[in-house]
């Protein structure tokens, strides 16, 4: 697949992108394959926080009414998840770079404009 040239302007919206969500950026870059992957990293990891939390707060809520405590939640659970959300982030920070790079590449292989060139004397 190819990749689509970007503006350094597109992408830096694509990196501002990337920053509120992982992956998205990536993904309005033209990389579907990897904002993909990267997003499924980001959500996976939060569904397994929040899947522990609610553990936990099953727990508390059963101490507070004085009923049998469940077992502690499994420490693999969070563990996951924030190896998980590192993962994403790390990815889509080595993504943004790549995106920044091939922008700055694109730009210099464009001709100049007209609009840059120095003005003739006048005579």
């Amino acid at each position: 697949m190819q990749k689509v040239p970007l503006s350094r302007d597109r992408a830096w919206a694509c990196v501002m992108l990337n920053v509120s969500v992982p992956g998205w950026g990536t993904i309005k870059a033209g990389r579907k394959a990897t904002g993909i992957c990267e997003i499924i990293f980001a959500l996976g990891g939060f569904f397994l926080l929040l899947a522990w939390m609610g553990l936990w707060m099953v727990r508390v809520m059963q101490s507070a009414m004085g009923e049998d405590l469940s077992p502690i939640p499994s420490p693999w659970i969070w563990r996951s998840g924030v190896i998980c959300i590192v993962i994403s982030w790390i990815w889509t920070g080595i993504t943004c770079y790549h995106l920044m790079r091939d922008a700055k590449a694109y730009e210099k292989s464009l001709p100049p404009r007209l609009s840059d060139l120095p003005k003739p004397p006048v005579l």
